[in-house]
């Protein structure tokens, strides 16, 4: 295949993982409207995802252990999924979205102390941009502050911050196997998911998981497959495009899961969510468009 027609391809691929991302929450609610909560979702979807790459890449383990450092990854990676996940689930899709790619600031913050890279004044353009996006989405004419107002709101922020961390860890640990990479994703979502579910049900915040039935079983395992497929598409789409063309098709996600999100009536696209989710997309769009340097 010549490197055109890899390329477009590559952007294929991506474009079909944001779209699964995009969508997610959509099957995230069907599974808890029969009784199975998000974080015991996320851990057999991840759960069952983690058993088909072991079995298939049984040298990531090898990798794993010999790269203790990729437990880091495995944490952040398994925050992101415990954060987006049960914040989809039952906060406003759009807003909960919206907050989550808050990547701008986040890197802005981490990239430093991680990666070496000082703030300039273009990243702390970008940085204040987002933080002015988020605080028209979160000033609502009920709130005299705007700051989180629900558990969604901080689950979004808190699973966003983690994606920036596990976006920079990628980068920090990209000597290490690829395959064991992906499976400390794959882990982190499904142990951090179990811990947290196991926590909530003491705390009483997290129902027990329902008997298992073929209604929301094989719901689990058709999402199991495709974020499976999505990651290998991810894998394959990152390899073959600039990374600057990757996070640029990857902001379609925010579009996916607002329009599906608006279509089904469970988002809300007001004039203060249009103008702040622009700030922030503008930011985001700055920080992987590319400049010339004069």
């Amino acid at each position: 295949m010549s490197a055109k027609g890899h390329g477009a391809l590559a952007a294929a691929a991506l474009t079909f993982n944001a779209f699964v991302y995009g969508v997610s929450w959509w099957p995230f609610r069907a599974l808890q409207s029969h009784g199975l909560h998000p974080m015991w979702a996320t851990a057999i979807i991840y759960g069952v995802a983690l058993v088909c790459l072991a079995l298939f890449q049984p040298r990531a383990w090898r990798g794993l252990v010999n790269n203790p450092s990729l437990l880091w990854l495995v944490l952040a990676s398994g925050l992101t999924n415990v954060g987006f996940n049960w914040a989809v689930t039952f906060g406003d899709v759009v807003r909960v979205v919206l907050l989550f790619y808050l990547m701008p600031a986040w890197v802005v913050v981490l990239a430093w102390p991680l990666l070496g890279e000082k703030p300039t004044m273009g990243s702390i353009t970008r940085m204040l941009l987002a933080l002015v996006g988020v605080v028209v989405v979160l000033k609502t004419p009920g709130s005299e502050w705007p700051v989180p107002e629900s558990l969604p709101d901080w689950l979004a922020l808190m699973g966003g911050f983690s994606f920036a961390l596990t976006n920079i860890l990628l980068r920090k640990l990209n000597h290490t196997p690829g395959e064991s990479r992906m499976l400390s994703m794959f882990g982190g979502g499904a142990v951090v998911a179990i811990l947290v579910a196991v926590l909530g049900m003491r705390l009483g915040v997290v129902a027990a998981p329902p008997a298992p039935n073929l209604a929301w079983a094989g719901l689990a395992l058709l999402i199991s497959l495709a974020f499976l497929l999505s990651n290998l598409a991810l894998q394959y789409g990152a390899a073959h495009l600039r990374a600057s063309a990757t996070s640029l098709i990857m902001l379609s996600e925010v579009v996916f899961a607002s329009v599906s999100a608006v279509l089904l009536g469970t988002g809300v696209l007001s004039t203060r969510t249009w103008v702040g989710g622009g700030l922030i997309l503008l930011a985001s769009l700055l920080s992987v468009l590319p400049f010339r340097k004069r």
